[in-house]
């Protein structure tokens, strides 16, 4: 059953995956929250694992960076090895004053600056959205745990760096998204949005935010890639809640 990106047999990932974009994150949520963890993919690097937490089958594995990357992953995990939830498990750069560092958003719905939708020949836009149901139990858990976090609209771009330096503030990106009430911005979540409506399952993106747009604060690539503890165990309790 291997596809060109992910070499598993059926029955090598659970029903529910966690996708984080880093592949060593993949791997730390593996070794630090998964029992019986098991590789079952390593193609390129892009790092997938099984095993179970709190006695409920679970899958870890890597998005990679941009919605290319994740609308491959996604797809073929939907379409190819029967996976009917994915929750995106990243990071953001916030928008806005009230969005802080190390903050959750649990993104509701997904604005894009991507042409991904094209593919589907639609006539009018479309608006990428989580499943309900997994985001009701997200927020639930966040609840449950005393976190901190936001439900609301993100931007999904296809640019990390952006030729906008010359515009003066009130015309740069994050004052323009904000303005509409978008909470932060990240690479991935439209596109497993807009697969997850394609293929009939269900997807939902809950980030930390990393860096903020407002103040310049930031956490270092070591903090992304190793901590967001509070992010990863959200992600997990909803995951066993469905």
């Amino acid at each position: 059953m291997p596809t060109p990106h992910i070499n598993a047999s059926k029955g090598d990932f659970a029903a529910t995956v966690l996708m984080p974009g880093d592949p060593y994150r993949s791997q730390m949520i593996a070794e630090n929250f998964l029992k019986e963890a098991r590789l079952v993919n390593d193609v390129r690097g892009v790092k997938g694992y099984t095993g179970f937490y709190k006695g409920v089958k679970l899958s870890v594995m890597s998005s990679g960076m941009g919605m290319p990357s994740m609308g491959i992953y996604s797809y073929e995990l939907y379409n190819f090895f029967d996976v009917e939830n994915i929750i995106r498990v990243g990071s953001a750069g916030s928008y806005r004053t009230e969005v802080r560092l190390r903050d959750i958003i649990i993104a509701q719905g997904a604005c894009t600056d991507s042409a991904y939708v094209k593919q589907f020949g639609l006539p009018g836009d479309f608006s990428p959205i989580a499943d309900f149901k997994i985001l009701r139990r997200a927020v639930a858990a966040a609840e449950k745990l005393s976190l901190p976090y936001h439900v609301g609209n993100v931007l999904s771009s296809d640019r990390f760096y952006g030729d906008s330096g010359s515009l003066p503030e009130w015309e740069q990106p994050a004052a323009l998204w904000s303005k509409m009430g978008v909470l932060a911005v990240e690479m991935e979540a439209a596109a497993l949005y807009m697969n997850a409506a394609r293929a009939g399952k269900g997807a939902l993106a809950v980030c930390t935010v990393s860096d903020s747009l407002v103040t310049g604060e930031a956490t270092t690539a070591e903090e992304r890639q190793n901590s967001f503890t509070d992010m990863i165990r959200l992600a997990l309790e909803t995951a066993v809640s469905l």
